[in-house]
């Protein structure tokens, strides 16, 4: 199971970005997907989750700003990314949780390898 998060780039403030991660390899099912966001100096923090059957979570300091949507059928999550701040700049890494290969066996957390967003004028 492998995980590719693409989308990002320098923007200036205020301007937009969607990020992609789409999962790949032999998979039964995915139960979460979220987005985690990492500061240079910071722990990595959660951002935005979604469950396997929609439901959203939003960090308070992206809510009203960010959305986290998926697409089942392409294995793939989303975010959307709208009025950026400088504070945002952070590389962003995909989590996909609980995923099971086979109906019967259990299930793995996976990362994706980050991508770099960086709010600058």
């Amino acid at each position: 199971v492998q995980l590719q998060a693409s989308g990002g780039g320098l923007v200036q403030p205020g301007g937009s970005l969607k990020l992609s991660c789409v999962v790949s390899g032999n998979i039964f099912s995915i139960n979460g997907m979220d987005w985690y966001q990492q500061a240079p100096g910071n722990k990595r923090e959660l951002v935005a989750s979604i469950t396997s059957g929609g439901i959203t979570n939003y960090a308070d300091s992206v809510k009203g700003r960010f959305t986290i949507s998926r697409d089942n059928t392409k294995n793939t999550v989303y975010l959307q990314m709208n009025s950026l701040k400088p504070e945002d700049t952070a590389v962003y890494y995909c989590k996909a949780v609980y995923v099971k290969t086979t109906k019967w066996g259990l299930g793995m957390d996976y990362w994706g390898k980050g991508t770099l967003v960086t709010v600058s004028s």
